[in-house]
């Protein structure tokens, strides 16, 4: 044929190279038109063939094809100014002619392809044009069916690339909506034959040729939004234009067999080589086929004028799908054939299913047709394929499922299960043998489904709380979870990959709870009712209010159906039983019950259900019918319902059970499938034929197999006497040998494996199963799927974190334990908490036993340590109200910061600090809270001139610090940003907020904190003070604890140390600061302060001084809260304890006075509590006279305070004034009683001075109202004892010890006198006042006969007849003292008078009265 000129391949080329972004105007397109004409026709005449015919008469020896064109360019310019009206198909038909012709040869036919590319992509044709569709319909035959000569490869190559661009553009065309379907059939089926075929060919053919095939797809599945089956409505800007830019796919290594003529014969694909034929095994993409529309009749004839839709969509879908399945069939062996089983095959169809599913979006699903193909055809292909050891086909594969379960999810809730189990769990834990990179494919998909919002709620919801289902939930958190551990190997992407999933599933559960989510409670109101759990149905699947409570029942059923069926696999009468407690089958079993049990129950030993339901008791046979009755056979051939049914069991071995088995399946089957087979029986022979059949094709010791033949024959007029279809028979012979029916099915242990069997059962199943719940939040069941994933999750993070130094892999770690937290504190699940902490806490390293300087360089350059650290006091003061024990591991932090000194000053002070400090910065209060040093601990401070003097030589000659290193400053900045960063002190000023539990738990925490580091013990009992105060509201809460520990310290001190001091002052501050608040407590803490009398003597001499200052400044603020006996007695014992010591005796006494001075704060409950202690000041002589002076003063002023009580008691009622002025007198006794002690001191000014203010307290006291039996008290306890002690003072005392005594004798006389006289109109009126009268006299007779170094007391006997006849002549006034008494006091007084002074009788009476009375009183004697 001569060869092609090469220059005119380049023009054309050059030509196609042209900028056809540009739209011509109208009157253009004849310009292009006869342009186009004279390049096809100038490379016609090139060729020999065509040149020879020009000779003489041009017009009569012209070609066909040459004057087909010439006839058009006589024309064409013609109809450039009425172009709209003229049909392309006219000036089209002569470049489709010479498309189509056989006598053009490559040049030729890659021109016209040129000019008809040329036309569609300027838009010479768009959808303005007339008759358009015609044009285009044109243009696809005659490019589908294009003929050529073969000259060379090259130009072979060149025709073919035109032959796909021309297509392709009129896919891209907008009038290719016009298009019919089976058009649109016929283009990708050319394209895949040009795939095939460029095997052979050059790279950039192959390359091409892929490509075009993905445009294609694209162009066409894009358009299935916009239409909807064959009523379409696709505007003309429906549609966006794609890149003409021809990409650089995979190598694609496959050959074909060249055409014996052209090199190109047709649409149909045929393939060489013998191993493989694709016109039969791998079906074209046609649309010969008839399709019924909704009226039941046929629209065959609508198949190639309606625009192309669905179902050449179908059609190419299924192509698609079958290509993947002749792959899979054709095996693995040595071929001929260019299309081998390696990468290419799959990975290409598998590219352009991802396409079409890419672009169709949801629409697939909304198409019935394409959606059985996804369900069905597709994801058998994905289920093997992802098997497959190619990590490239594998990743390609889960490309395609993770799209699919964006886009129909809903329609493929068993088929994505499947996958999940089967594939992608499987190969992540490496139980197909998988390799490395396998794994990790698997597990990035994983990974990014868990990244999907709302997929691990989806999981749970539609698997895990489905009875039917896996707990695929479960499974998944557990994978991840022990993929995260490294077993013997360093950490590997894989596990860090596990990681991430597992916080991504934190992370989408955390994103969806709030500060005040509700827990949802198990529904109660069925506990106890038998509720068939196959029955329960939800009302809503969309209705959150509905599916919600739905799922939460359903799960408990399946939990309970789980232990039922554990203890059916042990015994199944047991089993029953337990069901039967758990209320899931009613107590008296029926049938139904009973079967729904066995056939929708995962777990179960299908062993035990196939000899249950084989069984021949009669129970067992209304069983096994009413399981019989759970399955839908309807439209399944008699080999698939079999599969079906066999797959919930095995068949038990005996013949008898066996029978009774197949016989229910057969009454069954032709219930619901009566229309080939005659009866009942028919289904039963042929069914035990098929199990024969089976047994006989897959048992291998079975040497002679059954033929098609011989099964037909041996299943001869069993249908009723009549033989069944032969095509019928031959089908199911090909299934059964195809695809061997399992009798002994998988147990489910492990990963299930997706046999044909299970593949079949899946698609039955899918038809029952619930609907896929789409969840929208997951905030009402995160609670129980944290409990399932919280343990794992935590196990993980710790493994990784203990592992791994990279910046970003600790982030992620630390962020993945405050998730957990955040969710564990949103549900209130503290024992969550407390593992976190626990784990969280190993990480910090601030228990790591290192010197001071080694710790902080360590914690300052460990990342990972401060990370922890932060993390810790994250959850610490973000989820304190759900923490328990882990408080426990929280101070074990805190202590290691202390240790190193990394704390602020004032992390242990409360709120009320500041305020104190503020209003008394004089006040002496020990700072109870000193800054920690990374020093060691400073010695106790010395007392006296010469401790002080030590000290400042040791501090004169101590050796300076060495300067720290550059590294230890960096160190020591970053470790201080981080304590910053902890934000330590919240954790305790806002205890207040805790919750009364977590508060508990702090407090015993700080109690139980137990090191050798003394200072670590003093820190956490100043943390427990700060903790009381902060939660004074709350204080009973804590206060025993509180108590007992301070008290275990208290007790056990026996020298002065920090603690004992800490915790003395500490309590002193507790209830100086409580009572104010707490009047119902202060009996409580006023008792505890007798802790610091119970101190050793040391310890209690060594703070004694700080001790009473601490005490006076709580009397001073908090006097007025004090009401009882048992508070005072404490305060007063304290002060009292401090009246004989050098130091503390000051304080003491200006707090005692304080309370007396102006009687403000004497009270009944603390008046002789009071009096006692003053008296103890007095006596005291560690202070000045004028202090034991001013206590005595205290203790006369007090007696006022009895008057007004006195007074004040006459208002009350009669009972309770008797009552007061009972308390009064008794008060009254103890005070001269104090004051009667005080008389006989050794120091004459004191001694003195008490003897008046005796005398004041005796008789100076107008208003107070004393019993006269009180009087008579005071006689026999106070004066008459003091007289005596002071005359036994005299008798018995050396002078030098009580100087001047006798200054004492005569002011006790006087005392004495006037305490009689006072007292004498009340005690005159008592029984025994003669007593007192005797008594009187003779104290004077003793004072008189007083020596004072051998010699009486002049003063004395002056003073006691002037004080006696005084007295006798008051007794003598009032009546008391006369002759005509009949008591005999007239006889006593005269004989002790006698003694005293005999002159006094004389002068009181004169000798007449005594005499005259002394007569008349002769004979009344």
């Amino acid at each position: 044929m001569g060869c092609p000129n090469q220059q005119s391949e380049i023009i054309a080329a050059s030509r196609d190279t042209k900028d056809c972004s540009c739209t011509p105007p109208r009157s253009s397109s004849a310009f292009m038109v006869n342009s186009e004409i004279g390049a096809v026709l100038a490379v016609m005449r090139r060729n020999v063939r065509w040149g020879f015919h020009y000779t003489t008469d041009e017009d009569q020896l012209d070609h066909p094809l040459i004057k087909s064109f010439k006839e058009i360019r006589k024309k064409v310019f013609s109809w450039q100014h009425q172009w709209h009206t003229i049909s392309p198909v006219v000036y089209l038909q002569p470049f489709l002619d010479v498309i189509q012709s056989d006598e053009t040869s490559a040049p030729i036919t890659g021109v016209a392809l040129s000019s008809i590319y040329k036309f569609l992509t300027l838009e010479v044709l768009d959808l303005d044009t007339i008759n358009i569709a015609d044009a285009l319909r044109l243009i696809v035959d005659a490019v589908t069916s294009c003929r050529f000569e073969v000259t060379d490869p090259a130009s072979e190559e060149v025709v073919l690339m035109k032959i796909l661009q021309v297509l392709l553009a009129c896919m891209k065309n907008k009038a290719s909506v016009n298009l019919s379907n089976q058009h649109v059939c016929n283009i990708v089926n050319t394209c895949f034959q040009i795939v095939h075929q460029a095997s052979s060919k050059g790279e950039l053919l192959q390359r091409t040729a892929r490509h075009t095939m993905h445009e294609l797809i694209r162009c066409i599945f894009m358009h299935l939004p916009d239409v909807c089956n064959n009523n379409q409505d696709f505007t003309q800007g429906g549609r966006s234009h794609l890149t003409d830019e021809v990409s650089v796919p995979d190598n694609y290594h496959a050959s074909a067999s060249k055409t014996q003529d052209n090199g190109y014969a047709g649409s149909k694909i045929e393939l060489g080589g013998g191993s493989l034929s694709l016109s039969t095994e791998i079906p074209e993409v046609k649309m010969d086929h008839e399709t019924t529309g909704e009226d039941g009749q046929t629209k065959n004839h609508l198949v190639a004028v309606e625009p192309y839709g669905v179902p050449c969509m179908v059609e190419i879908f299924n192509f698609l799908c079958s290509l993947l399945n002749a792959v899979e069939h054709v095996g693995v062996g040595p071929r001929s054939n260019s299309i081998a089983y390696d990468e290419d095959v799959p990975l290409f169809a598998f590219g352009l299913i991802n396409s079409a599913i890419e672009l169709s979006g949801p629409s697939l699903g909304h198409h019935p047709e394409l959606l059985a193909l996804v369900q069905n055809d597709l994801f058998h292909s994905l289920m093997q394929f992802g098997l497959s050891p190619s990590p490239l086909i594998l990743s390609t594969v889960c490309s395609i499922v993770l799209n699919i379960y964006h886009l129909m999810r809903i329609k493929l809730k068993l088929q994505l299960e499947a996958f999940f189990s089967c594939v992608l769990m499987k190969i992540s834990v490496n139980k197909h043998g998988a390799s490395y990179q396998q794994q990790e494919v698997a597990m990035e998909t994983l990974v990014d489904l868990c990244r999907q919002p709302g997929f691990i709620h989806e999981i749970y919801v539609n698997y895990d709380c489905d009875i039917s289902c896996s707990n695929l939930f479960e499974d998944l958190a557990n994978l991840l979870s022990k993929s995260t551990f490294p077993v013997n190997g360093p950490l590997s992407a894989i596990h860090v990959l596990a990681l991430e999933g597992l916080i991504a599933m934190i992370r989408s559960m955390a994103e969806t709870v709030g500060d005040h989510t509700d827990i949802l409670e198990p529904d109660a109101s069925n506990l106890g009712n038998h509720e068939p759990f196959w029955n329960v149905k939800c009302e809503s699947f969309e209705n959150p209010e509905c599916w919600v409570p739905y799922i939460h029942k359903m799960k408990q059923v399946k939990k309970n159906l789980t232990l039922g069926a554990d203890h059916f696999n042990q015994d199944p009468k047991k089993g029953f039983q337990s069901l039967q407690g758990m209320c899931l089958l009613p107590e008296t079993l029926d049938p139904l019950s009973v079967a729904c049990f066995l056939r929708y129950t995962r777990g179960l030993d299908k062993n035990l259900v196939g000899d249950y339901l084989g069984n021949h008791d009669q129970f067992c046979v209304d069983v096994l019918q009413e399981f019989a009755k759970t399955f839908d056979f309807q439209e399944m051939n008699l080999d698939i319902a079999l599969r079906v049914f066999l797959e919930t069991f095995r068949l038990p071995g005996e013949s008898q059970k066996i029978q009774r088995v197949v016989e229910a399946f057969a009454e069954r089957y032709y219930e619901q499938s009566p229309n080939i087979l005659a009866n009942k029986d028919a289904a039963l022979l042929l069914s035990y034929s098929l199990i024969m059949l089976n047994t006989d094709q897959h048992n291998t010791q079975v040497k002679k197999k059954m033929t098609e033949n011989d099964f037909i024959r041996n299943n001869r007029r069993i249908n009723g006497g009549n033989d069944l279809p032969r095509e019928y028979l031959s089908e199911l012979y090909h299934s059964i040998c195809e695809n061997e029916i399992r009798m002994i099915p998988e147990q489910g242990v492990g990963l299930p494996v997706m046999t044909h069997d299970n593949w079949v059962g899946l698609i039955h199943k899918s038809r029952q199963t619930a609907p896929f719940i789409v969840c929208g939040s997951g905030e009402q069941i995160n609670n129980e799927m944290f409990a399932i994933l919280s343990g794992p999750t935590v196990a993980a993070l710790s493994v990784v974190l203990d592992l791994v130094d990279q910046e970003d892999v600790l982030q992620t770690c630390i962020d993945g334990f405050l998730n957990v937290a955040k969710i564990a504190g949103c549900y209130h699940l503290d024992d969550v908490l407390d593992g976190l902490l626990v784990s969280l806490s190993k990480f910090t390293r601030l228990s790591v036993p290192m010197s001071i300087e080694e710790s902080v360089l360590a914690f300052g350059n460990d990342s990972k340590a401060r990370k922890a650290t932060v993390a810790v006091f994250t959850v610490a003061n973000m989820y304190g109200d759900y923490i328990r024990s882990g408080w426990r591991n929280i101070l074990d932090c805190i202590l290691g910061l202390h240790k190193f000194g990394l704390l602020p000053a004032r992390l242990a002070r409360d709120a009320a600090d500041d305020l104190e400090s503020n209003s008394e910065p004089d006040s002496g209060r020990s700072p109870l809270v000193s800054p920690v040093k990374p020093a060691p601990p400073p010695a106790r401070k010395s007392s006296g001139l010469m401790g002080r003097f030590s000290e400042f030589l040791y501090y004169d000659t101590e050796k300076p610090a060495p300067q720290p290193s550059e590294e230890q400053v960096e160190a020591q900045k970053r470790a201080t940003e981080t304590v910053k960063d902890c934000h330590i002190d919240s954790v305790f000023t806002e205890s207040k907020f805790l919750q009364s539990e977590s508060l508990l738990n702090l407090s015993r925490a700080l109690i139980l904190a137990s090191h050798e580091d003394e200072n670590g013990v003093v820190f956490c009992l100043e943390l427990l003070i700060t903790v009381t105060l902060n939660n004074r509201d709350r204080i009973m809460l804590l206060w025993q604890n509180v108590y007992e520990h301070i008290a275990n310290i208290v007790q056990s001190a026996v020298m002065p140390s920090t603690l004992v001091e800490k915790a003395v002052f500490g309590l002193i501050r507790i209830c100086r600061r409580l009572l104010p608040y707490k009047e119902d407590l202060t009996d409580d803490l006023l008792k505890s302060l007798q802790l610091i009398l119970k101190l050793d003597a040391r310890v209690a001499d060594a703070y004694c001084e700080h001790i009473t200052r601490e005490i006076m400044r709580l009397v001073k603020a908090n006097a007025g809260q004090i009401k009882s006996h048992t508070g005072w007695r404490t305060i007063t014992s304290l002060l009292s304890m401090t009246a004989r010591h050098p130091e503390a005796s000051e304080p003491g006494f200006e707090t005692l006075e304080f309370i007396m001075l102006d009687r403000t704060h004497l009270l009944p409950a603390n008046f002789v509590l009071c009096v006692n202690a003053a008296w103890q000041f007095s006596e005291s002589r560690v202070g000045d006279v004028a202090r034991s002076l001013k206590s005595l003063d205290l203790m006369a002023g007090s007696a006022v305070c009895l008057v007004k009580w006195s007074r004040e008691a006459v208002e009350e009622e009669p009972e309770t004034a008797v009552q007061l002025y009972k308390d009064i007198g008794e008060m009254w006794v103890r005070l001269v009683q104090g004051l009667r002690k005080a008389c006989v001191d050794p120091r004459e000014e004191i001694r003195n001075h008490a003897v008046l203010m005796l005398q004041r307290c005796l008789t100076g006291l107008d208003g107070i109202h004393l019993e006269d039996d009180t009087w008579l008290q005071c006689f026999d306890s106070v004066i008459f004892p003091l007289l005596n002690d002071l005359i036994e003072i005299i008798e018995e005392r050396s002078v030098k010890e009580y100087r001047n005594m006798e200054g004492t004798l005569v002011l006790s006389l006087k005392l004495l006198s006037k305490a009689f006289l006072h007292s004498l109109p009340r005690i005159s009126r008592l029984g025994s006042f003669s007593k007192v009268w005797v008594g009187v006299l003779s104290g004077m007779d003793r004072y008189t006969k007083i020596k004072f170094r051998g010699k009486r007391s002049e003063k004395i006997h002056e003073l006691v007849p002037e004080i006696l006849k005084n007295t006798l002549l008051v007794m003598k006034s009032t009546g008391i003292l006369s002759p005509s008494g009949s008591d005999g006091l007239w006889e006593q007084t005269w004989l002790h008078v006698k003694t005293l002074a005999p002159s006094v009788q004389s002068e009181v009476f004169p000798d007449d009265e005594p005499r005259a009375t002394a007569t008349d009183a002769v004979p009344a004697v």
